[in-house]
């Protein structure tokens, strides 16, 4: 069974459509949240989200399972946690 993924992006950032891409290569099905296309208070929760996992911010910010966060497209990472 796969590990749940949520995936916070910018739509304008190649980082986060390489992320994605990859996802996608392997199979591995997400949620992605374009923060930058959201508004008013749905963006405020989901900077508040990306705050708590990622204190810096940065995009892409990857939620995998329940407590993994990967941040920026590192093939690595992703590859890691989502085998653990």
């Amino acid at each position: 069974m796969s590990k749940k993924i949520k995936v916070y992006a910018l739509s304008t950032c190649s980082h986060c459509q390489h992320c994605k891409e990859y996802l996608d290569i392997l199979g591995h099905p997400y949620d992605c949240v374009h923060v930058d296309l959201l508004t008013g208070e749905a963006r405020a929760k989901a900077i508040a989200a990306v705050r708590e996992l990622n204190p810096n911010v940065s995009f892409p910010t990857v939620l995998i399972g329940e407590s993994t966060v990967v941040v920026g497209f590192d093939k690595d990472a992703l590859d890691k946690a989502l085998t653990d």
